[in-house]
């Protein structure tokens, strides 16, 4: 994270991402969520968004202990207050750098087929505020469309008060039809570049979105050995500028 003072005006740059966990479960077919942690660790964003964070069945425990995750990184899960034992809601949650004041969370029930969610959470990175949803869209394209408009409203009434970061797999395959002219009509859309298969990336499912009152200065998918092995997704990231006027 940086930043870059002049006269009148405070250039904040944040780095967030997008990353599919696939619930620690490696393109080995194994469950390894220290492999998870490495790449977070590799893509050192102030805020990331993840999903499938918790195990399909059973207590729908967390794929990433919260005490291996706070031994192995600098990250800590915002707390939805919704299930003991998982770190996410429907599979969605946030991790943010220690450092970062969280001013507030909430789970969103959006229309669905299957069951999905997406979360909100509201922070103050360096004095800048900023509001991340999270997301992971239905499979089907009617109900991607449905949860798109249910999304867009929330965050542009989130967006009245301060800057809005989107970010998930949003399961489109199509380069600028379905969900994602309902997501341009309000919010920029950044090219970070084809995130799935990781073994060999061909569609652009997992996404970051912002309000006209950011821009990006950089983004891509983070390729390494070891995401390319931790799961069938390669995370997405993006540096974002906040412009924020200085008393005179």
């Amino acid at each position: 994270m940086a930043s870059i003072l002049s006269e009148r005006t405070k250039i904040l740059m944040i780095k967030v991402a997008s990353y599919n966990i696939h619930k620690a479960i490696g393109t080995d077919r194994r469950r390894n969520p220290g492999r998870i942690i490495d790449v977070l660790n590799e893509i050192d964003a102030d805020v990331i968004a993840l999903q499938e964070a918790d195990r399909r069945f059973g207590a729908r425990a967390a794929a990433i202990p919260e005490k291996l995750l706070e031994m192995q990184s600098d990250y800590r899960a915002i707390p939805l207050d919704v299930q003991i034992d998982s770190m996410g809601w429907h599979g969605n949650a946030i991790l943010v750098k220690k450092s970062v004041e969280v001013l507030g969370h909430d789970i969103m029930h959006i229309p669905c087929l299957e069951p999905r969610g997406a979360i909100m959470a509201h922070f103050q990175i360096n004095g800048q505020p900023l509001a991340v949803f999270g997301m992971h869209l239905d499979l089907s394209g009617l109900w991607r469309r449905r949860q798109a408009a249910a999304i867009v409203k929330l965050a542009q009434d989130k967006e009245q008060d301060v800057p809005v970061v989107l970010m998930g797999d949003l399961n489109e395959w199509s380069a600028a039809r379905g969900c994602l002219k309902d997501f341009t009509r309000a919010f920029e859309i950044v090219d970070c570049g084809r995130s799935f298969h990781s073994r060999n990336p061909i569609a652009t499912l997992d996404r970051i979105m912002h309000s006209s009152s950011i821009r990006s200065s950089s983004a891509g998918v983070h390729d390494s050995p070891t995401a390319r092995k931790a799961s069938d997704h390669l995370p997405v990231w993006a540096n974002i500028i906040v412009d924020t006027v200085q008393d005179a």
